[in-house]
C-alpha cells in the first residue's frame, strides 16, 4: 500500500521563507534524525522554507538522501501584512474554504497545491518518502482525509510532529501520528 510520512517543521524563529529554526529546534532536528531512522525512508521531500530543510537536513544527511525541494509544500500566505486576528482566519479556514483576507491565500488554494504534491509523491513508486511542511497546510490536507482534524487538529500539532498517510486498496487515505 502506497504511503508517506508527513513531517512538520521544527520550532523556528519566525515565519519568513528565510527563517531559520532555534537552538531548540536545531536540537530537535537531531533527535527527530533519530526517531526516524527506524523507518524505511527512500526519499524525502521539503517545503522551500529554510526551516523545513533544517527540520530534515541531519536525517538526510545520516542515510546520503537528497532533499528535493517541492514549492507545493510551503506554507499558507495568511496576509502580506501581520493581523492580529490570525487565528480567527486559520478557523474559517475550516469552514469557509474559500475565505482569504486581501493578498491572502485561501484554504482551499493550499488544499489543493498541498494535495496535489501528496497524491504526487505518494504515486512516484518509493517505498516510505517523507515530506516535510508547515501546520496550515498539513492540516488542511489531513482534514480533506478526516473532517474532523479541523482547527483543533491544527491547534494539536505540534513542533516537529509526524504524521503516516496510508493509501487502502480501495484507494482512500488514512493517516495515524506516529508517538514522539
Amino acid at each position: 500500500m502506497p504511503r508517506v510520512l508527513i513531517i512538520r517543521h521544527c520550532e523556528s524563529s519566525g515565519q519568513v521563507p528565510e527563517a531559520p529554526l532555534t537552538a531548540t529546534g536545531y536540537a530537535q532536528a537531531e533527535a527527530l534524525a533519530e526517531r526516524l531512522a527506524g523507518h524505511p525512508i527512500d526519499r524525502v521531500v521539503s517545503s522551500t522554507y529554510r526551516r523545513a530543510q533544517e527540520t530534515i537536513a541531519p536525517f538526510a544527511a545520516r542515510l546520503g538522501l537528497a532533499i528535493e525541494l517541492e514549492p507545493r509544500l510551503v506554507e499558507r500566505r495568511l496576509s502580506p501584512e501581520p493581523i492580529p486576528e490570525w487565528r480567527d482566519v486559520v478557523r474559517r479556514s475550516f469552514s469557509e474554504p474559500d475565505f482569504a483576507v486581501p493578498g491572502g491565500e485561501s484554504g482551499r488554494a493550499v488544499l489543493e497545491r498541498g494535495w496535489a504534491a501528496l497524491e504526487s509523491i505518494l504515486g512516484a513508486g518509493h517505498a516510505l518518502p517523507a515530506l516535510v511542511s508547515h501546520g496550515q497546510l498539513i492540516s488542511l490536507v489531513l482534514s480533506r482525509i478526516d473532517p474532523n482534524f479541523g482547527f483543533d487538529g491544527w491547534q494539536s500539532l505540534q513542533n516537529p510532529d509526524v504524521i503516516a498517510v496510508e493509501r487502502d486498496a480501495r484507494g482512500g487515505l488514512s493517516f495515524r501520528r506516529l508517538p514522539p
